[in-house]
Formats: structure tokens, C-alpha cells, sequence
């Protein structure tokens, strides 16, 4: 069975939640790594924790939810070895994955709705990385990770 950590910032707590039970639903182990209330809290606290150990596994994949999803990804991809992407429709993500290989979905809990939501990280998860001309483009990524850029 396939780990998906989620997290999220106060913003994107109820729709965690709901998440939560809908990803296990779907067969997979979900790891909250928070926020566990929706008491305010820093977003990159939370996107980084799940950046991190995702970007030391090749089994798991994460899901960070914030107010628009943006500033969760922007935190996500200073992570060496993370593609974290913000998506708002089933398009993005089927592309996000297929295309990019994907690692991390960020969603925005105040631009969709729950039952966007669930369309979203379920064509997500169920679309394998394309490879072929795709894992060209990927490769030139990590190798742009490597190098010291300004």
C-alpha cells in the first residue's frame, strides 16, 4: 500500500480533513503531518516537513493545503528532489503526474470545493509519470537542482 502524507495550514484544515478520510477510502495510508485545529498557523512550517520526507521517498507522495494551494508549492519546490504542483482541475493534475512526475499536490481550500477536491487528487494518484520524452524534461530538472543558480 502506497503512504500519502497530507498536510495543511489553518486555511486548508476542514478540507484536509475530509481528505483524509477520502484518500483512505481509496486504499491508501495517510500520515497527517497538520495542522490539527484551525488555529492559525505558518504554511511553510507544514509544507516543508512534508516536502522533506518526501523528497527522501520513492514510495510516497504528499498533499499540502493552504488558502490558494500557491504558497504551499512555492515553499514545497525549494526542496531538492520535489515537483510539487498546484492544481485546480483534473486537466492539471492527470498533466502534473503524467508529464512532470508529480510528487506533491498542493490544493487551494478557498478556490475549489471538497468535491472538486476529491476529483482532483483522485485523477492525481491514479496517473502513473509518462516517461518516454517526459523523462527527458524531468531530468533537466534535477539536473538544474544540482547546479548553484542564482
Amino acid at each position: 500500500m502506497k503512504k500519502i502524507i497530507i498536510g495543511s495550514d489553518h486555511g486548508g484544515f476542514e478540507l484536509k480533513k475530509h481528505l483524509i478520510a477520502f484518500i483512505r477510502g481509496l486504499g491508501y495510508e495517510v500520515e497527517d503531518y497538520g495542522c490539527y485545529t484551525s488555529d492559525a498557523v505558518d504554511y511553510p512550517d507544514i509544507a516543508v516537513s512534508v516536502a522533506q520526507d518526501i523528497a527522501v521517498s520513492l514510495e510516497s507522495k504528499g498533499i499540502i493545503i493552504d488558502g490558494t494551494g500557491v504558497a504551499s508549492a512555492i515553499v514545497a519546490n525549494k526542496i531538492k528532489n520535489i515537483r510539487a504542483t498546484p492544481c485546480t482541475d483534473e486537466f492539471t493534475a492527470h498533466s502534473a503526474r503524467e508529464h512532470n512526475d508529480s510528487n506533491i499536490l498542493t490544493l487551494g481550500a478557498r478556490v475549489i470545493d471538497a468535491e472538486t477536491a476529491q476529483k482532483i487528487v483522485k485523477m492525481w494518484l491514479k496517473t502513473p509519470f509518462g516517461g518516454g520524452r517526459h523523462e527527458r524534461r524531468v531530468n533537466k530538472i534535477r539536473e538544474l537542482e544540482k547546479k548553484k543558480l542564482l
